[in-house]
């Protein structure tokens, strides 16, 4: 199993992770509507999305493995007067209860592992969860240019070790198809009610090949 590693923030300069991503504002609305309180940003970066989410009424906590990251989020959210509960935290081994949260959000973050990795994180992720809670993750696709076609050391058959320069460096990266996921999820005994996948094909002033699979799910049964 890979060592987990933080995201360096120093080396990352698009203002982007610092504005909620549209799809949080979608789950904000549908977590709302059934009466969810207890959220946990699961690898909360810089925080944007914590800071969303507690805006929006939730009571949020916040993780990340980025001390840089975590130490930004403190401040942000003093500025704003949020009540966020923030900690430094690897997502292989979680410092929170059985049965802690209602919905948990993890946005381009869980496939920061390798294949036995993964395993651990979903597991750690399904154990913090209240029966009939949900989540809401993603995950990268092995159409993608960074698995398919960029050359990067394989680690595994579905994993690969970013080496250009940039905040992901020397960061792993696993990747699924639409198969692994349902095997995944069933295996655990998580509902998905439902699956979609996107293709960045343009940002940053050029073309791209960025596919990554959004999954909506509900926890039926522990």
């Amino acid at each position: 199993m890979s060592i987990s590693k933080a995201w360096e923030w120093n080396k990352e300069l698009n203002p982007i992770w610092l504005k909620p991503s549209e799809e949080s504002y979608w789950i904000s609305n549908m977590w709302q509507e059934q009466g969810y309180k207890n959220l946990l940003d699961f690898g909360c970066g810089l925080g944007r999305h914590s800071i969303f989410f507690s805006q929006q009424g939730f009571n949020v906590s916040a993780f990340d493995l980025s001390i840089e990251g975590t130490n930004h989020l403190r401040d942000w959210a003093k500025r704003e007067s949020l009540d966020i509960d923030i900690t430094e935290a690897d997502m292989l081994d979680l410092p929170y209860n059985d049965d802690t949260f209602d919905c948990i959000f993890a946005y381009h973050v869980i496939s920061h592992t390798d294949s036995n990795g993964i395993k651990q994180i979903m597991l750690e992720l399904k154990r913090v969860l209240k029966p009939f809670g949900e989540v809401y993750l993603t995950f990268c696709s092995k159409e993608s240019w960074s698995f398919a076609r960029a050359g990067f050391p394989k680690i595994d058959e579905n994993s690969v070790r970013k080496t250009d320069d940039g905040p992901e460096k020397g960061i792993p990266h696993f990747y699924m198809n639409l198969d692994d996921i349902i095997s995944l999820f069933s295996s655990l005994n998580l509902e998905l009610l439902r699956i979609r996948r996107t293709d960045d094909c343009y940002f940053n002033g050029q073309k791209q090949d960025s596919k990554h699979y959004f999954v909506y799910a509900k926890n039926n049964c522990k």
